[in-house]
Parts: structure tokens; C-alpha cells; sequence
């Protein structure tokens, strides 16, 4: 499956998968923005993207890893 910036449950997803120690409260936009850039299914234009999507991606995954605790 190939991920755009809107396939953000999807992000939080393969951002779990590859970053499983990762704090997510302390983690900077940019460096967010970076990994989900270099997932291996993202192909979306990276300059399509601003801070509210990068906030819907960090919120969507506290949310996944909250429920797997």
C-alpha cells in the first residue's frame, strides 16, 4: 500500500512498526516529518505537508500506542 499524507492512521501505523521506542511527546515536527518521509511505502510530495497534518500523525499515534498498552 502506498501512504499519502492522509493516510494518517496508516503513518501512525509504520511509524510504530519502525519506531517502537520513539517518544512521540517529545519528538520534533521535523524529525516526524523525515521519518514518515522515508517510510518505504510513502510516496506523496513531502512539501505537501504542514503542521497540522504532522499533529494529526503524532495524535493518531499516542492513540495507537495507548491502546496497546
Amino acid at each position: 500500500m502506498q501512504l499519502c499524507w492522509t493516510d494518517i492512521e496508516e503513518i501512525a501505523e509504520a511509524l510504530e512498526e519502525t519506531y517502537p521506542d520513539a517518544d512521540i511527546m517529545t519528538l520534533r515536527f521535523t524529525t516526524l516529518r523525515k521519518w514518515v518521509t522515508e517510510l518505504e511505502d510513502f510516496y506523496d510530495d513531502p512539501n505537501r505537508c504542514n503542521e497540522k497534518i504532522l499533529e494529526a500523525i503524532q495524535g493518531a499515534w499516542v492513540r495507537l500506542r495507548d491502546e496497546e498498552l
